[in-house]
Order: structure tokens, then C-alpha cells, then sequence
């Protein structure tokens, strides 16, 4: 299988990927889309003439955010909608409340190594929220997607993902210790998983996914990590100010709406890319790049989306 390129690199913005390219008449959905490359990600979208819904929690957030998209754009096809991914009965409304085809599924939302925490049903929060809500979303728009012609799904992941696989034995935590970034890597790969289960499974509809990688950039995701331990490992200098290193979320944004939009990316299904191109093998000569085997393996896909259905039954 070829390697997938593009025109666009690390630093490509959102908009420069979706230049000249015509969404009048698709709709999109967004998650987490209130800020960071959420924001950016449901922007350009709107930009390039989508219909957008931004599927956020604080619906407050969700106001502002319509507002300010609307007025960067001169799009009036921007809405919110509330959606909880740790609420079962908030992505059941959801998918029962859309109405009409969907092409543009972006799973953006997350949380990153939170303290050990547990849902209503006892699951590990970082899993739960991060893939399972992702996953039941997904099934619960599947015939909206099926609708549409050449649904595209995108599962955010990350360079996270190389700090686990999905350790089935153990997905909650019951037994082993926790530990955040092991939590945070578990879930970032089951991210990358789903969208190889869609590859297997939605093709027949029409449904493509692929994961990404947005790249490092200082958003509200840090939110749950000491300020202290950030500033010790350079990622922002005393003054808080981020490392240049760190993208902006307007190039973070560029990965996800390659995956979601471009012309580039037609009828490609479970892959992984980073820096707005499909990523290469992980090479221990180069951490912090690259996608590990174990998230594209197919039979570790199938295993989970049949785990996975159990958890949201």
C-alpha cells in the first residue's frame, strides 16, 4: 500500500488545506468544537461552505464560538448542539435528533491524563469519554452517514497512542495501577483502532475514517496537568508563553480537515496521519513520530468494536 502525500506540511494552516475546495451542501459535525482546533477545525469547515454543528458540553461555550465563526466566515450555517461523550442518553438524542444525510463526522473531543477517574458504569474515564462516547456517536449517526455520498469519519488520536496498546485484560484499570499517560496512550490507540473497524466494517456504505495526529499545540487538553510540570519540560517558558515548537491551533486544525475534506484523501479508510500527510511506520530513531503497528492492527480492531459494543449495550 502507497504511502499517502500531500502538498502540505507541519505548518500548513486549516485553511490553506481546504484552498479552493467546495463543501456547499455538506454537513459536518464537530466535537469538542467550542476551542482550540475544534474551533479551527469546524472554522474552516464553515469556510469552505459546510454546514456545520458544533457538538459541544457547555453550551454557552458553543454560543460564542457559533458567534465568532459565523463572523470570521459570513457563514450563517454554523449551529451547536449539546453532546456529552461520558452521558449515554446525550449521544443517543444526538443521533435520534439528526435529520437528513451527514458527510463530515469530526471526533475532535478529549481529555488528556486526567487523575484516575470513573464513569456511572465504573469505566475509566480517558477511555470512556475518548473512544467509547466517540464510538457510540458514531453508530448512533451510522445511517446518516450511510446517506450521505462518501461519508468521511475522522478519529482524532495522537502521538499518545505510543505509550499503550489497548490492554484488554485490563481496559478499566481494576487491576493494575494507574497511571495517566498509560490511561491517555490506551485510549489516543483505540482511537486509531476505530477507524481501521470502520475501514472493515462501513465500506459498504460508502464510510471512510482515518485517525490523526494534530501535532503538539497548547490548548485546554493541558488542562489536567501540573502547571510546574509543563514548565520543566519546555513547553511554555516562565511567563507561560508556548514553546515555538508547538504549532498554533490553526495548523493543528490542518491534519483533521485534510482527512475530512480534501480531495486528496478520497476513498482512502484507516489510515493514521500526521502533519497533514498519512504518517510513516514508528522508528525508535524518532520518537514522538510516526504510528505504532499495534494501532492498525486488524485484529485488534475487530476485537475492540466487538468489546466496545458490549460496553455501550
Amino acid at each position: 500500500m502507497t504511502r499517502l502525500t500531500t502538498p502540505f506540511g507541519a505548518h500548513s494552516t486549516a485553511a490553506e488545506v481546504l484552498e479552493g475546495v467546495d463543501l456547499s451542501g455538506r454537513r459536518a459535525v464537530v466535537t469538542g468544537a467550542a476551542s482550540g482546533i475544534g474551533i479551527e477545525t469546524a472554522r474552516a469547515l464553515a469556510g469552505a461552505g459546510a454546514e456545520v454543528t458544533l457538538a459541544v458540553r457547555n453550551l454557552e461555550a458553543g454560543a460564542t464560538a457559533v458567534d465568532d465563526i459565523r463572523s470570521s466566515t459570513g457563514s450563517e450555517k454554523v449551529t451547536a448542539a449539546y453532546l456529552d461523550l461520558a452521558e449515554r442518553d446525550t449521544l443517543r438524542a444526538f443521533g435520534s435528533e439528526w435529520t437528513g444525510p451527514l458527510d463530515i463526522l469530526v471526533n475532535n473531543a478529549g481529555i488528556m491524563a486526567t487523575p484516575l477517574t470513573r464513569t456511572p458504569e465504573g469505566y475509566e474515564l480517558q477511555f470512556a469519554n475518548n473512544h467509547l462516547g466517540h464510538f457510540a456517536l458514531a453508530l448512533a449517526l451510522h445511517d446518516a452517514l450511510a446517506a450521505a455520498d462518501g461519508a468521511r469519519i475522522v478519529s482524532l488520536s495522537s502521538t499518545g497512542h505510543h505509550a499503550s496498546d489497548v490492554v484488554f485484560d485490563d481496559l478499566m484499570f481494576d487491576r493494575r495501577e494507574y497511571e495517566p499517560w498509560l490511561g491517555y496512550g490506551q485510549a489516543k490507540t483505540a482511537n486509531v483502532l476505530f477507524a481501521v473497524g470502520v475501514s472493515q466494517r462501513w465500506a459498504d456504505d460508502g464510510i471512510t475514517a482515518n485517525a490523526v495526529h494534530p501535532g503538539g499545540i497548547m490548548t485546554n487538553l493541558q488542562r489536567h496537568l501540573d502547571p510546574e510540570w509543563i514548565r520543566e519540560r519546555g513547553w511554555v517558558d516562565d511567563e507561560g508563553k508556548p514553546n515555538p515548537a508547538f504549532k498554533t491551533p490553526e495548523e493543528g486544525a490542518s491534519t483533521s480537515v485534510l482527512v475530512a475534506a480534501s480531495p486528496l484523501v478520497e476513498g482512502v479508510s484507516g489510515r493514521y496521519f500526521e502533519d497533514a500527510n498519512e504518517a510513516e511506520p514508528f522508528d525508535p530513531e524518532r520518537p514522538g513520530r510516526g504510528v505504532k503497528a499495534y494501532a492498525l492492527d486488524p485484529a485488534s480492531a475487530d476485537r475492540l468494536w466487538d468489546v466496545s459494543l458490549g460496553l455501550i449495550d
